[in-house]
């Protein structure tokens, strides 16, 4: 298992970096190859997703929405979501509360 602020990829064209959280918000760092897919899923946490460099399709609760570089995009908890890559993108995504899920992937 990666640690803290190591990359490591769970999907063929994506990484991620894991930062160390706070007590109720947690960030991480993506990067995206172009037509790279996270494929469709939800969880209770809200999301706030920055995109650092590049552009991707947020397709959200049937609705597609193009974020460039520069922009952000509100997951609120629940919502189904999935993201693709239209270019080499970096990405920032904040949850809270804590994804207990993807801190069970780190080791210490």
């Amino acid at each position: 298992m990666p640690r803290f602020e190591e990359w490591h990829s769970p999907i063929a064209g994506i990484s991620r970096k894991i930062f160390r959280p706070g007590q109720s918000i947690m960030s991480m760092m993506l990067t995206l190859d172009s037509g790279s897919i996270g494929p469709a899923h939800s969880h209770p946490h809200e999301q706030l997703t920055f995109v650092i460099s590049g552009k991707i399709a947020m397709t959200m609760n049937g609705e597609t929405i193009i974020v460039g570089a520069g922009e952000q995009i509100h997951v609120p908890g629940d919502a189904v979501h999935e993201v693709k890559a239209l270019e080499d993108t970096v990405m920032i995504e904040n949850f809270t509360p804590l994804r207990e899920d993807l801190l069970a992937t780190i080791t210490e």
